[in-house]
Order: C-alpha cells, then sequence, then structure tokens
C-alpha cells in the first residue's frame, strides 16, 4: 500500500504541459479546484472530467499512475461516500435500524467520490509534472508581494517543497523497516483495525530517527553549499510566460466558464 503513494514524485518529460511555467501551473491548479467545488450537476463535471483527461493526455502520464494516486485513499473515499448517503436528507428509499438511505443521499454520494477522486488527480498532476526546483521557484514568485509585510517567503516556499519532496522518500524508507520486521516475524495484516494500527506503532521510531538524520544531512549540506536563504540569490532559469502558457489558460478559462454557467443552472 505505502508503495501506492506517489505524492511528490516527478517523472521527467518533454510535453506541454512539463514546459509550462510552474507559476500558470500552480494558479490553474488552485481554479481547478475552486471550480471542481462550484460544479453542481453531470454536465459540470462532465466538463470537468474532461479538461482533466485533456490535461493527462497531453502530459503523457500514464493511467495506472493515476489509478495508484488514488488507490491509498479508497478507504477515506468509501467513508465519505458513504456518510453521504445516509445522513443526506431527502426521499426515503431504504431504512433499516437507524439508518436511512434516500435518493438524494445516493446522489450526493455519488458526486462527492467523483470530485474527490478529481481532486487528488488533479492536485497530483501538478507534481508529476513540475520539478521541485520548479515548484520552489514558482510559490516563492507567487508569493513575493507577501515579502512587504516581511513574511520570509522564500524559507517558506523552500520547506514547503523539501516536505513535498521528500515524502517519496520517507515512503520507502517505510517500506523498507517493514519489510524488515515482516523478516523478523512482525505481522501488519491480521487483526481488526485496531490491532493493525498497534502494529505499525514500532514502525515509527526507527522512521522518525531516519527522518531526522535525513534533515540533518540536507542541512549540512545546504550549510557545505553556502546556503544563506533567498536574499541576494540568482537562479540559472528565469520564470517567463510562454504561448503554452497562454493556450493553456484560454482553454481552462472557457470551460471554467461554461461550468460556471451549468453550475448557475444546476446542470
Amino acid at each position: 500500500m505505502l508503495k501506492d503513494v506517489t505524492l511528490g514524485q516527478y517523472f521527467p518529460g518533454k510535453t506541454a504541459v512539463h514546459r509550462m511555467d510552474p507559476r500558470m501551473k500552480i494558479l490553474l491548479t488552485i481554479g481547478y479546484i475552486v471550480v471542481l467545488f462550484m460544479a453542481e450537476g453531470v454536465l459540470s463535471y462532465v466538463l470537468m472530467a474532461g479538461w482533466l483527461a485533456l490535461a493527462i493526455g497531453i502530459s503523457r502520464i500514464k493511467p495506472k499512475v493515476i489509478l495508484k494516486s488514488v488507490k491509498p485513499l479508497i478507504f477515506i473515499i468509501a467513508i465519505t461516500g458513504i456518510l453521504n448517503m445516509f445522513y443526506t436528507p431527502g426521499r426515503e428509499l431504504v431504512t433499516f435500524w437507524i439508518f436511512r438511505i434516500t435518493y438524494e443521499g445516493i446522489y450526493t454520494a455519488i458526486f462527492m467520490i467523483v470530485r474527490i477522486v478529481m481532486l487528488v488527480t488533479g492536485t497530483f498532476l501538478l507534481t508529476y509534472t513540475t520539478s521541485p526546483i520548479l515548484l520552489t521557484d514558482g510559490i516563492e514568485n507567487l508569493m513575493n508581494p507577501l515579502k512587504k509585510i516581511h513574511l520570509p517567503v522564500h524559507e517558506l516556499a523552500m520547506m514547503m517543497t523539501i516536505a513535498l519532496r521528500f515524502i517519496p522518500t520517507l515512503i520507502e524508507e517505510a517500506d523498507k523497516i517493514m519489510s524488515a520486521q515482516k523478516a523478523r516475524g512482525a505481522d501488519f495484516e491480521s487483526g481488526n483495525l485496531f490491532n493493525r494500527a498497534k502494529a505499525l506503532v514500532p514502525l515509527l521510531v526507527p522512521l522518525f530517527i531516519s527522518a531526522f538524520r535525513r534533515a540533518d544531512e540536507l542541512a549540512v549540506a545546504m550549510e557545505c553549499r553556502c546556503y544563506h536563504g533567498g536574499e541576494g540569490r540568482t537562479r540559472m532559469r528565469q520564470l517567463k510566460y510562454g504561448k503554452v502558457d497562454a493556450a493553456a489558460l484560454a482553454i481552462s478559462a472557457a470551460m471554467w466558464t461554461g461550468v460556471i454557467i451549468l453550475g448557475i443552472f444546476g446542470l
């Protein structure tokens, strides 16, 4: 299950999505999330799914990678759907004990599941197609206005990107520790949910030790390279918006306008 978590991974490529300015990709991702929560009916979700499918197709990210990103969240998605199905008021379909299933509940549960899957897929696509360095530059550039109120923009952007970058590393480390403990007789798969969670406790100590060791090594490496924050720092690659960014913005704006209009009419 741990190997299925792909958040923070970067898949190099030369597609139009990979070549886009990181600032534009971040802005489009934020816009996608906002408009996704404004979608109301079937047509709105179809249009959003079309935008997402177009982005995935252009980026040439394999479908199995997308499925792996959703797989670890199946339990959360299922719980969300069940809660919406049982506790949404409306016309009763089935009633048993203290539970009541309504037509509106089923409708809401389906759309909630679709929304979560599309949300995860769209946000993960940002890290799949953007290198950590460009992601840091993009976040810092977008947060530049906050420097006027003396916020450490560069440091914040660096910390967020490092945290995102080290997610796959820590997952790989946790998988190695789990495999080593299994070879010594540890059981992580039998018993109920509480017993499985309890069995993971011995995994946390070596994982935390490994995380602190990597953090210390990273700090030493940055100091050896004379890293002193963003003050006076130059960049090898200057961020510039191009024709690809303009085209992506135009297509996204047109599709999202359609979603907002359809949402007003509940379609």
